[in-house]
């Protein structure tokens, strides 16, 4: 452990620089015999036992300031759930809130509740309800990103009343993890959302003054005698499905589908889970959001959208992005073991994949074949709001291997810093025989308070370091980052103002310069989720043997000023470079213009129309380079919380100049249609339809037997599905 000595006055800096403890708000919950229903809280029926609590103060805008409307939250429990009423006072027309699909409203109203089962003050599984009782669920840890890719079975209940909305959250406690004690202490938080305000009002009253947020909740206590009891889920599932496509060849190909699987969850010893996928359906429903792809000197990221990899994800975080669930591309059967033990947690994945052996022809030894992928990461809780962690990852495919290893840490050092490290090695067997090995390093120093922000960041990754399960768009830097900004917080309209400087350096491990920018901006936050920015970056950027100076203005507003209406554009111009150049050119510098518009119409509780134009362009004085449009028109409608259709229309063009950019003319349409009925996360039907269209000829007896085209003519994808899926809990 020679290694690990350089720690010991860092641990010891950390347990000394914890905020000292406050008194913490302390709540007795009452045991009852008869549940409570939303009908008594509607109706002023008197129930059995309840603890009430009303004094929410504000998280945000306001650091401790009273609600701006009344909310009173009650409290109980029995054998099985956890009950929690709440009654938010409001105008009824001021509210904003819709049906939505589950954990799609968090632009809307809503009441929050947060429990630390654990009471580690670090974890808190959190609980969302909107005024139609439509829910959202998820994990929140301190000091990382919260995560809503959680799930479970739970039960709510809401409706909008003549002075505001009154609902209620069921939570059975063989929805949750804790600990076998016969008595229980929680952590807990709750919370109100009003959006037109920004404000979110919390009880007990948590501060941005201090870092964390688990670790400002209170305690509920007098929880005893409780167990999740027997806890297995089976979800078995039935698809169908239809496609036609343009194949390899290329030739048209049309294919039927029938298939079955089956997920299954199964709890150990009330903290660990064990998830299964049998054969499973790992295509994802929800369609990527559109993005611009053209000229991208580095891989463009697209967030993860199936559930097997989305649910509990945060197990695997770490602050470098050494595990990307998109890396693992078309499974067909999937393992994971999450959970706590104490103070420690363990995440664990293992996958195949059959993706890389349908990249080899038939008759290739490698054809056919299916890679494995591992993750596995440890975690050690230390003090109130630090942690240690280990996590390995494996990816093997025939002949070829990729090994990585790493260790982080994370240090709550003072009262409002944080000291983040991440060191990593990896270690890759190539193809032909040859390997890539070699370090990679992450240091980062973070202050966060109400006005004044700063974070410090040192990145090294040597060019032999290889991470193929994860996410580094390069390798060979030594960067050193800084962000630092001060927020003015008046009160009324202008709820933030301030400046914010980002600057960043670096080098090789040539010590070649490689890349500096200085990018200053301002913020303005005001009501109504109405948000500007503005700033001016000089950028230099060493690319293919020549150093480039380019310069970029913009500015971007997004705002909600209606609960029917929200707004949003991006503008920016200035320099660029052009990484894809044309035939015997080098490339060059141009003239850059990048736009993005969108509006969101909500024209009653149940419709939703969302409309977005992307259009980005680089330009010499003489001609432009290429243009790219981008279009996408969404329409969802509720026909019940349960029941929903969504269609989508695509359209995505890309107009080069030949003789200026290897871009190639592409022209795309797409419709996709959904219809959705899902009682819950686990039980649901979706059929859908999708239609592609591209600007290709298809002809098998010329070569090459595919050639572009000016329309986008040809369909190159077609297919209907319909997949059901049920719940089974033991």
């Amino acid at each position: 452990m020679r290694h690990l000595r350089f720690l010991t006055p860092l641990l010891a800096l950390a347990a000394f620089g914890q905020a000292p403890e406050r008194d913490l708000d302390r709540l007795r919950i009452p045991r009852v015999s008869r549940p409570p229903k939303l009908s008594d809280f509607l109706n002023n029926v008197p129930r059995e036992a309840e603890l009430a609590v009303s004094d929410f103060r504000q998280f945000m805008p306001g650091d401790g300031s009273p609600a701006s409307k009344p909310t009173t939250a009650y409290l109980s429990y029995d054998d099985k759930n956890l009950y929690v009423a709440f009654i938010c006072k409001d105008d009824p027309k001021l509210i904003r809130a819709r049906l939505a699909k589950h954990d799609l409203i968090m632009a809307d109203d809503r009441f929050n509740i947060c429990i630390d089962t654990f009471h580690d003050h670090r974890h808190m599984y959190w609980f969302d309800i909107n005024p139609y009782g439509v829910q959202a669920e998820g994990n929140v840890i301190d000091g990382v990103e919260d995560d809503p890719s959680w799930d479970t079975l739970w039960y709510s209940e809401a409706r909008i009343t003549d002075d505001g909305y009154t609902g209620i959250a069921v939570i059975p406690f063989k929805s949750i993890r804790f600990p076998p004690d016969s008595g229980q202490t929680w952590g807990i938080i709750m919370g109100r959302w009003i959006m037109r305000n920004n404000e979110f009002a919390v009880w007990p009253q948590v501060s941005r003054r201090r870092t964390g947020f688990v670790s400002q909740g209170g305690d509920l206590e007098g929880i005893n005698d409780i167990s999740p009891g027997r806890n297995i889920q089976l979800i078995p599932y039935g698809l169908f499905g239809h496609s036609r496509y343009i194949d390899s060849t290329p030739a048209m190909r049309s294919e039927t589908e029938a298939r079955a699987g089956l997920d299954a969850k199964i709890v150990l010893k009330d903290a660990l889970t064990v998830d299964v996928a049998v054969n499973p359906d790992f295509s994802q429903v929800e369609s990527d959001e559109p993005q611009v792809t053209v000229n991208q000197r580095f891989e463009v990221w697209y967030p993860e959208k199936r559930p097997f990899f989305l649910e509990n994800a945060g197990y695997f975080k770490t602050p470098e992005r050494l595990f990307f669930s998109r890396r693992i591309a078309d499974p067909k059967i999937g393992a994971r073991l999450t959970g706590r033990v104490g103070r420690w947690s363990i995440g664990a994945l293992f996958a195949d994949d059959r993706a890389p052996g349908e990249r080899f022809a038939s008759g290739d030894p490698l054809n056919g074949r299916d890679a494995a992928a591992g993750v596995v990461r440890i975690q050690r809780d230390l003090f109130k709001d630090s942690s240690i962690a280990a996590m390995a990852t494996s990816s093997d495919f025939g002949p070829t291997h990729n090994r990585v290893f790493s260790f982080d840490a994370r240090l709550h050092l003072l009262r409002n810093w944080v000291l983040t490290g991440q060191a990593m090695t990896s270690d890759t067997r190539l193809a032909n025989g040859g390997r890539l090995a070699g370090p990679a390093y992450l240091l980062a120093w973070t202050h966060s308070g109400k006005h004044f922000i700063s974070e410090t960041s040192y990145t090294d990754r040597s060019p032999g370091f290889n991470a193929e399960l994860g996410f580094f768009q390069r390798v060979n830097i030594r960067q050193l980052e800084n962000t630092t900004g001060y927020k003015w917080r008046p009160e009324g309209a202008v709820q933030s103002v301030g400046p914010k400087v980002m600057t960043m350096i670096n080098y090789d491990h040539r010590g070649r310069l490689q890349d500096w920018s200085v990018d200053p901006q301002i913020e303005i936050e005001l009501t109504r989720l109405t948000s500007m920015e503005a700033g001016h970056s000089e950028v230099f950027e060493y690319f293919e043997g020549q150093g480039f100076r380019r310069r970029l203005n913009y500015v971007e507003f997004e705002s909600e000023p209606e609960r029917w209406l929200a707004l949003n554009a991006a503008l920016s111009a200035g320099s660029a470079i052009n990484y894809q150049p044309g035939p015997s050119l080098t490339p060059f510098l141009g003239r850059s213009r990048n736009v993005s518009a969108g509006f969101t119409l909500r024209p009653n509780a149940r419709a939703r129309f969302d409309e977005t134009y992307i259009y980005s362009t680089l330009r010499t004085p003489l001609s432009a380079v290429f243009n790219n449009h981008i279009v996408r028109s969404k329409v969802n409608y509720h026909f019940s919380k349960e029941a929903s259709l969504r269609f989508i229309a695509d359209y995505n063009a890309v107009l080069p100049n030949t003789a200026l950019t290897s871009a190639a003319l592409s022209k795309h349409v797409g419709i996709d249609a959904l219809f959705t009925y899902m009682l819950n996360p686990g039980t649901a039907l979706h059929a859908g339809y999708t239609d592609l269209y591209d600007n290709w000829r298809l002809d098998p007896t010329i070569s090459p037997a595919l050639t572009r085209t000016r329309f986008p003519d040809l369909n190159t994808g077609r297919q209907f599905f319909v997949k059901l899926s049920y719940l089974l809990r033991f």
